[in-house]
């Protein structure tokens, strides 16, 4: 069962799994992961927006920043749109965006 996420957030767990609700920016000038906004985390990637290609090139970006493998990373929906939904079996790292979120949540 998908824990409630708080309102406006952008993120939520199921069990180990981070369900993350993500606004892709194609062709950047670097990959990073932004700020969350509007309950979406701004990731941006270089990668062109082609046939899915930018989101196969976050899914492997994201994939560093969590540490877990890419096939850990399932693409929900969005894999041609820049809204996307991503699920993250058992991230071993929360990057900072997430980290925060979590140190808020928890007091």
């Amino acid at each position: 069962m998908v824990e409630k996420p708080a309102k406006d957030s952008f993120y939520a767990w199921d069990g180990d799994t981070l369900v993350l609700n993500i606004l892709g920016r194609p062709s950047a000038k670097r990959d990073v992961i932004g700020k969350a906004r509007n309950g979406k985390l701004n990731v941006s990637v270089t990668a062109q927006p082609r046939a899915g290609n930018a989101t196969d090139h976050m899914v492997l970006f994201l994939a560093g920043q969590f540490g877990v493998r890419v096939s850990d990373i399932e693409v929900v929906f969005g894999r041609k749109n820049v809204n996307k939904q991503l699920r993250i079996k058992a991230p071993k790292i929360l990057p900072p965006a997430i980290a925060r979120q979590e140190r808020k949540r928890t007091r």
